[in-house]
């Protein structure tokens, strides 16, 4: 039986109940839950069979969501440092000791520094709408603390994207069935997007082809009918190769063109610099490849393109996701049902974000940092005035998950910084904390869920009553609110209240969608046209597909969406509003003089079974995922002697992590590859990849670089 959250949580009988859930962890396909309780104990999750995107399955990450929920390492109540920072030594306290305390440096760290002294360190460990991403901004922006940037992802991409196409939708998932010619462009679904697969093979049962881009031959490159081995950062020139052929070779689709685009005669000229033969040269691709894909990706209709967010992670990531943006208009793609581009269609959610961050409480001025930079942060590598002495992370796990990971190692154990960290686990970075809190997991929760995979609001009800003293995000903030003595209206709301608030309703893409609908089926569909774009319709300022761009972006713009609202931020170098090949910044063809030092291309890959870190700790995952390991081509290892199994230490001028070596051609030869999540403190050395990736943006939206990086790999001692 299906009934109301509370009743459910409250009832201690044998009956079985259902619980309507969401998935909120940090993937594109915000699944749609059941869980299962029986007299007070969840003892099943499951995926919702009637989701339609879904279609009632989990990943692997989540399928056994039960083990992270009723495991005995799970933080229960609020503890207070007794060791060493970094010890993991801590005891128990009350939550009236721990908000005291926090109140009480927070203060103390005000009256002599300012309050931008403290600085909150947050990200999408939970996707909610009411407790991820945004859930700490309120209470922060009345505090007057830093505002962080929270771009380690999408940001780049949703920028490029946005200039060409505005904020669109796009091709549906739901409609890929229909696709003859599936392009997935730095996409590993089969790890990273699992539920657009089956999509994906109905189209193939129906004769498309399935083209996967990718450095590494992945999971899904290998289920490909066609795998193409583009060099890490090169994807722009290879679209811009494309354009030159489609536009060469008269395969455009002219009336597309001449209707619903701008700027045609510009792009002609700006491929012209990239004829096949010099593309191969920047790609590693054969001359004959570019100029086949180029003809059978405009001649086959409908045909669409998944864009991955490994695209962006280079140096010009978002002007390589500018070029391949131009594709589908280029060949009219967007007329067809299945046509078209996904990139992440999370626009048309009517997100009232300023009811969640309220911007009003911002004083003009404050100070905005980002948080890929947070070990030069913390170590006052970027002379921030006043420093920060206060550190608020939620949500995220940043020793292993940013950039630079022995400085943000070494601003932790300053003893003149207080820490405070709400988490599931004992975590790398919750062992630096002062105070650590215990978080409920999502089957404690209420939600709402947005996706930035699919056109679903989901929503997540709590079907457990919170182990020991967990409390959620939102009423996390509710009581350091009161702590400090803030009485504005939106901290008092409740849950129920906020659920009501942080979506519009009354928008277009809402209609026929009340709370009482998601009550009786758990998620509803936004109201969206699956073929959005057949007579141009973009929201630009044109109306059109923009190959030139109007919107007006330098490099360190950042969409609003990514930083609270607030638009203060220092100009930097301008955007060519054209797409344009940009090289990386540390590769051997770019940078031949760091390549004598340092002449590999290190990727870091997403896991099979963690996401980030989250998962990294549960013993099931670790067994399926295997010990942390790096890929290297065989040339490569045989270069330096390297054999299977051995420990190899990978290294630059940042720093280096120590893994037993995989020896695979599923690589490039120059490029070697290492999966991300592993926990720090339960590596080999205590070191993981971010050791080695440097804390540099990508040319737009101020995304976190994590390709564009050298390294060598030699013996470990």
């Amino acid at each position: 039986m299906v009934g109301t959250a509370v009743e459910r949580t409250a009832e201690k009988t044998a009956e079985k109940t259902v619980v309507y859930g969401a998935c909120p962890h940090d993937c594109p396909d915000t699944c749609a839950m059941l869980v299962t309780v029986e007299e007070g104990r969840a003892v099943k999750v499951e995926g919702n069979p009637d989701h339609p995107f879904t279609r009632g399955t989990l990943c692997g990450k989540v399928s056994d969501y039960l083990d992270r929920v009723y495991s005995p390492d799970r933080i229960l109540y609020p503890m207070r440092r007794v060791g060493a920072k970094g010890s993991g030594q801590f005891e128990r306290i009350s939550w009236d000791e721990a908000l005291d305390e926090i109140r009480d440096r927070f203060q103390q760290i005000i009256t002599e520094y300012g309050a931008e002294a403290i600085m909150p360190c947050s990200y999408l460990g939970h996707e909610g709408l009411l407790n991820g991403l945004t859930v700490g901004d309120a209470f922060f922006n009345r505090l007057g603390s830093t505002i962080t940037e929270r771009t380690f992802c999408i940001s780049c991409t949703s920028t490029a994207y946005l200039m060409t196409y505005g904020p669109t939708h796009g091709t549906d998932p739901d409609t890929f069935n229909h696709s003859k010619y599936i392009i997935l462009w730095g996409c590993n679904a089969l790890s990273t997007n699992v539920h657009l697969w089956p999509f994906i093979k109905e189209a193939r049962q129906q004769g498309s082809k399935l083209v996967v881009i990718d450095p590494v031959r992945t999971r899904t490159a290998q289920q490909a009918d066609w795998h193409i081995p583009v060099r890490p950062g090169t994807d722009g020139a290879l679209a811009l190769g494309m354009m030159h052929v489609i536009i060469n070779e008269n395969l455009v689709d002219t009336d597309y063109v001449e209707q619903y685009t701008v700027g045609y005669e510009a792009l002609k000229e700006r491929v012209s610099q990239y004829p096949p033969e010099r593309v191969a040269e920047i790609t590693g691709l054969a001359a004959e490849d570019i100029i086949t894909l180029a003809r059978e990706y405009a001649t086959t209709q409908p045909s669409v393109i998944r864009l991955g967010v490994a695209l962006e992670k280079q140096a010009g990531g978002g002007q390589g996701v500018r070029a391949i943006s131009c594709l589908p208009a280029l060949v009219g793609a967007w007329r067809h049902l299945g046509g078209g581009m996904l990139q992440a269609p999370m626009w048309p959610f009517p997100i009232r974000g300023e009811a969640v961050h309220h911007p009003e409480f911002i004083k003009p001025g404050t100070r905005v940092v980002n948080q890929w930079q947070l070990g030069r942060v913390l170590t006052g590598e970027l002379n921030l005035d006043p420093p920060v002495k206060a550190l608020f992370v939620y949500n995220c796990n940043p020793v292993t998950q940013a950039a630079e990971q022995d400085k943000i190692v070494a601003g932790l154990m300053r003893e003149d910084l207080f820490t405070v960290v709400s988490e599931h686990f004992l975590t790398d970075t919750a062992d630096y904390a002062d105070i650590v809190l215990p978080a409920t997991t999502q089957v404690e929760n209420l939600d709402l869920m947005f996706s930035w995979g699919h056109t679903y609001v989901t929503l997540n009800l709590p079907a457990i009553a919170p182990p020991g003293e967990a409390i959620s995000n939102t009423e996390l903030f509710r009581r350091l609110a009161a702590r400090m003595g803030f009485t504005e209206e939106c901290f008092q709301l409740s849950d129920e209240e906020l659920a009501m608030e942080v979506l519009d309703y009354s928008a277009p893409t809402m209609q026929g969608i009340t709370m009482d609908l998601l009550k009786q089926q758990g998620y509803a569909k936004l109201k969206i046209d699956l073929i959005p774009h057949k007579e141009g319709n973009f929201p630009t300022p044109s109306g059109k597909c923009e190959f030139v761009s109007s919107m007006h972006v330098d490099s360190n713009y950042v969409l609003p969406v990514f930083r609270q609202g607030c638009e203060e931020y220092q100009p930097g170098e301008p955007i060519d509003p054209l797409p344009t090949y940009t090289p990386q910044r540390e590769s051997v063809h770019s940078n031949p003089e760091l390549a004598q030092r340092y002449p590999l291309s290190l990727l870091s890959a997403k896991p099979h079974q963690f996401i980030n870190s989250c998962f990294a700790n549960l013993p099931k995952h670790l067994k399926l995922q295997g010990a942390p390991r790096v890929i290297l081509h065989p040339d490569d290892a045989t270069q330096r002697g390297i054999t299977e199994g051995q420990v190899v230490k990978v290294f630059n001028d940042r720093g280096a992590f120590e893994v037993p070596a995989q020896i695979s051609d599923m690589t490039r030869p120059g490029v070697v590859v290492a999966p991300l999540g592993y926990w720090r403190k339960l590596s080999h050395a205590g070191n993981t990849i971010n050791a080695a990736t440097a804390a540099q943006f990508t040319d737009m939206g101020h995304t976190a670089a994590v390709g564009d990086a050298l390294v060598e790999v030699a013996l470990a001692s």
